[in-house]
């Protein structure tokens, strides 16, 4: 297996997420020597940076970094690339699943799964993209999900946020042709995460690890759209295509 040569310095904007860090740890094996974590819980950024060390990385470093406050993210992404220079691999990974219980019924409930999944990653994504552009390289992924592909009763919150990053990062990529950066959309299905705890597993249901490799050979081949396990590809395509009600009945089996 070729490792992604041309990834020496990742920022992880949701530096606790299971999958980011997994991620993180992954190209680090593969060659990555520089990881800085960006996120709001500094101790638990701590000790993700140790292991990250642990894991062979020359160097990692932890910055404050808060989704929600969009209004601080252009100067956030400067101060990142002023102090630390080129980055290579940019992945946002961070994002909130809610309480699907509320939001049909609480418009503020579901406006902060949108604020923190579709505002955050766009107002956080545009810069890195601008800045990506100016040095004339580099990766910018987003972890997105299979839900974008089209809603389900049980968390039709969390799949409109995600297919509203999902479509803005696809045509971001287009605009971005050319320019030597490369932008891709990640699309697990069910992950076996902190934030799944509790959730009961579904088909194709998959692990941080196996997320992290498939992100890892689609930076190799510069793709546009992951789907982790890739099976899942074939799948979603037949979910797009049925009809509304056979649709309903298969999510309700899961």
């Amino acid at each position: 297996m070729n490792a992604v040569v041309d990834i020496e310095t990742i920022l992880l904007l949701g530096g606790t997420s299971d999958i980011g860090v997994t991620t993180a740890r992954h190209l680090v094996r593969e060659g990555a020597s520089r990881v800085i974590l960006a996120g709001r819980d500094l101790g638990t950024l701590q000790t993700q940076a140790e292991a990250l060390k642990a894991a062979g990385a020359a160097e990692v470093e932890v910055v404050e970094f808060d989704a929600a406050s969009t209004t601080g993210h252009a100067a956030f992404v400067d101060a990142a690339f002023d102090r630390f220079g080129d980055i290579d691999l940019a992945l946002l990974a961070f994002g909130i699943l809610g309480d699907q219980h509320r939001v049909a019924e609480d418009a503020g409930a579901a406006i902060e799964i949108l604020r923190t999944n579709f505002e955050g990653v766009v107002s956080v994504g545009v810069p890195i993209a601008k800045r990506l552009r100016g040095q004339g390289h580099g990766h910018l992924v987003l972890l997105s999900s299979v839900a974008a592909e089209r809603p389900r009763r049980d968390n039709f919150a969390y799949g409109a946020s995600k297919a509203g990053a999902d479509a803005f990062f696809q045509g971001l990529a287009d605009s971005m042709q050319g320019t030597g950066v490369h932008v891709m959309v990640v699309r697990p299905g069910r992950v076996r995460t902190k934030m799944a705890e509790g959730i009961p597993e579904v088909p194709f249901t998959t692990d941080p690890g196996r997320v992290a490799k498939d992100v890892a050979a689609g930076l190799r081949r510069r793709a546009h759209t992951v789907y982790s396990p890739p099976v899942l590809r074939a799948v979603m395509f037949g979910m797009r295509h049925l009809p509304r009600p056979l649709c309903r009945k298969v999510a309700e089996r899961g």
